[in-house]
C-alpha cells in the first residue's frame, strides 16, 4: 500500500448524490480477485455511451483531469454493497482521496483498508469545493493527512477528522495487518515471557 501524506492535484468534480458501489464499479466486472486491472470498469455505467465509446461529457473523460488524484463527490458516497473492489477501482484509476459530505460506513472501512482517503467535510464547505471547481477546473487542492487539513488557493483552509489508528496507517502505507507485523518483535517478546 502506498502512503499517504500529503497530497496536491487537480479535483474531478462528481456533482452526483447517493453514488453508490455498484455505479462506481458494476457487478461484471467483480469477477477478479485481485486490484488490478478495474480502473476500466470504474464508473463504467456513465462513462461510455450505449456503442461504447467514452462520453467526452462525463468527468472522467475529460483529458484535462486524466491525472487528477481526487475526486469531489455529493453526500452518501459508496453507499450499496459491500465490495471492495470500488476503492480498487478508484485506486487503479489514480484516485488517492474522494471528498464528500458522508460516506457509507462500510465503503469507508473498505477505503481505508486499501490506502483510499476518505476525506468528510461539512456540506457548506462541499458546496464551495464544488463551486470552486466549477468555476476553476484546473483548481489545485491540498491534503496534509499529518496535519488533517484541507487547503484550496486564496488561503482557505478546513481540518478534517480522522482516527490515529488509520492515520497511522495510511502515512506508513501499511493495512491493518502490516501494521501488527511491524510489532512482531514485541509480540514474540511478550509471548516468550509469558511461557
Amino acid at each position: 500500500m502506498k502512503a499517504f501524506k500529503t497530497l496536491t492535484s487537480t479535483v474531478i468534480r462528481l456533482a452526483r448524490t447517493d453514488v453508490d458501489t455498484d455505479q462506481i464499479i458494476p457487478a461484471r466486472y467483480l469477477k477478479v480477485t485481485e486490484k488490478s486491472g478495474l480502473a476500466e470498469g470504474l464508473f463504467a455505467g456513465w462513462r461510455y455511451l450505449p456503442g461504447g465509446a467514452l462520453d467526452p461529457d462525463f468527468p472522467l473523460n475529460h483529458p484535462e483531469l486524466r491525472d487528477a488524484q481526487i475526486l469531489l463527490a455529493g453526500d452518501n458516497f459508496g453507499c450499496g454493497s459491500s465490495r471492495e473492489h470500488a476503492p480498487w477501482a478508484l485506486l487503479g484509476w489514480g484516485i488517492r482521496a474522494v471528498i464528500s459530505s458522508s460516506f457509507a460506513d462500510i465503503f469507508r472501512n473498505n477505503a481505508l483498508k486499501n490506502g483510499l482517503l476518505p476525506l468528510e467535510v461539512d456540506r457548506q464547505t462541499l458546496e464551495r469545493l464544488f463551486e470552486r471547481v466549477e468555476r476553476e477546473p484546473q483548481v489545485k487542492l491540498t491534503i496534509n493527512l499529518a496535519e488533517q487539513r484541507l487547503r484550496w488557493p486564496e488561503n482557505n483552509s478546513q481540518h478534517f477528522d480522522m482516527d490515529p489508528f488509520n492515520k497511522t496507517c495510511l502515512l506508513e502505507g501499511v493495512d491493518q495487518l502490516g501494521y501488527l507485523m511491524k510489532h512482531r518483535p514485541q509480540i514474540s517478546a511478550y509471548e516468550r515471557a509469558r511461557a
